[in-house]
């Protein structure tokens, strides 16, 4: 930490326009945004790749390879540990990496760390066989994945113009988008080989965060920057939630509604197509692969060209609106026609319309956010609506199955979660 004044940095140095990076003050050349774009574009794919290989495949064969009694349990436990884990470290370090000054700039030493940590600890897991111990080596696997993707989403805030923030948050979309589903297919190649595929995840891990630094142009020196007021009290002081700032918190719920919605349907899509579809267990298996190409397609599409559209009209809540009711009326599919058919239209529309909304909600994120100079923790604070929908959205399906018997009525109140989100995201004020 440096022992600079405590003065507020945007008094340091003039406010960017919407084509200046805010790190510099200047215009980007082509090349340079060309390297931004190709770094978020690394991150997200080799994150998600490593990470669904481990999460989707491996880690509940694990279990069940060294003999749990019962792995569907342990498997949900795990779960439920580690969305606290990094609902908790995803706030923690992204507030660490405002605060940080050292010579490499606050964002890489954290993402650098985070890839190395995480990497290690995920290709650990392989060799446990122990669930507590799996466990806890998991759980610091997503320490380290969330003290590196923290800071990395701050890079966009940081340094990426105004102009340029939907085409990298789009990369950056993208790269997730696609790293899922072939995680879950690398994975499945590894399911009676783990160890290696543990390796293989944990090292793809570690190289998304090194890679991307080394991709990205080398963030400048923090040491000049005015530091941040030390101290315990003072820290505690800085993860207090931002004041005054609606929009903020708009945003805030509007992805939370989002995120439950999908996550309702998403989670259970095998039990959808069993139970209410009425297919076998062989049939489901091919619907949900044929469902995970036409989700893969769309999404990509989606993702690359919403982002640049969205920069080119300069507005981010109209794509964001439009994303959320195509995801609605994709989910309103399989609820008026409940077949094999429903649920592939299923997954082209909602697919579609979810891949517009991930490329471009992270840029409407960072054009919310009330100071530039916390953005890692303000947006940690708006990632907590992502971990709480993902476990949420689960919790709401498996109620309503249990109570009614049925999956019929978690469609449409998925349909009115989704529509809640487009409706709280319209009345924000401070973005078009």
């Amino acid at each position: 930490m440096s022992s600079h004044p405590t003065i507020p940095e945007s008094a340091s140095r003039p406010s960017p326009t919407a084509t200046e990076a805010p790190e510099t003050t200047a215009i980007p050349t082509r090349p340079r945004l060309v390297r931004f774009g190709a770094g978020f574009i690394i991150i997200g794919l080799f994150w998600a790749v490593g990470l669904a290989m481990v999460a989707n495949v491996l880690l509940p064969q694990r279990l069940t390879d060294i003999g749990v009694a019962s792995p569907e349990a342990w498997f949900g436990t795990i779960n439920a540990i580690t969305a606290v884990v990094s609902l908790v470290s995803n706030l923690v370090f992204g507030n660490l990496s405002d605060r940080v000054r050292t010579r490499f700039g606050r964002r890489t030493p954290w993402i650098v760390g985070g890839a190395v940590l995480g990497g290690v600890a995920l290709a650990a897991v392989g060799v446990i066989d122990d669930p507590v111990g799996i466990t806890v080596v998991y759980s610091f696997a997503l320490v380290g994945l969330n003290m590196m993707l923290a800071p990395a989403v701050a890079v966009i805030s940081d340094r990426v113009p105004l102009s340029a923030r939907g085409t990298m948050s789009a990369f950056w979309g993208a790269g997730v988008t696609i790293g899922y589903p072939i995680g879950a297919l690398v994975g499945a190649a590894f399911i009676t080989v783990t160890v290696p595929g543990y390796f293989l995840g944990g090292a793809l891990m570690l190289l998304a965060g090194v890679l991307a630094v080394i991709v990205w142009p080398r963030e400048k020196s923090a040491l000049d920057l005015p530091a941040k007021a030390g101290g315990f009290k003072e820290l505690g002081k800085s993860f207090r939630p931002p004041r005054h700032a609606p929009d903020f918190y708009k945003a805030f719920v509007g992805r939370l509604f989002m995120l439950i919605s999908y996550q309702m349907i998403a989670a259970y899509q095998l039990y959808i197509v069993q139970q209410y579809i009425g297919q076998t267990v062989a049939e489901s298996a091919a619907t949900i692969s044929v469902m995970s190409i036409i989700t893969l397609v769309v999404g990509l599409v989606a993702s690359l060209g919403s982002g640049p559209i969205s920069d080119r009209i300069g507005r981010r809540k109209v794509p964001v609106v439009v994303a959320s009711v195509l995801f609605a009326a994709g989910v309103a599919m399989p609820w008026i026609w409940p077949t094999t058919m429903g649920m592939f239209l299923y997954a082209g529309i909602a697919g579609l319309g979810y891949g517009v909304y991930s490329s471009v909600d992270q840029a409407l994120n960072v054009d919310v956010l009330p100071s530039k100079e916390e953005a890692g923790k303000d947006l940690g604070i708006l990632n907590l609506a992502t971990t709480l929908g993902q476990t949420l959205g689960p919790i709401i399906t498996s109620s309503i199955a249990v109570a009614t018997g049925s999956y019929t009525f978690i469609f449409p109140i998925s349909i009115a979660m989704a529509v809640l989100g487009a409706f709280t995201i319209t009345r924000i004020k401070s973005v078009r």
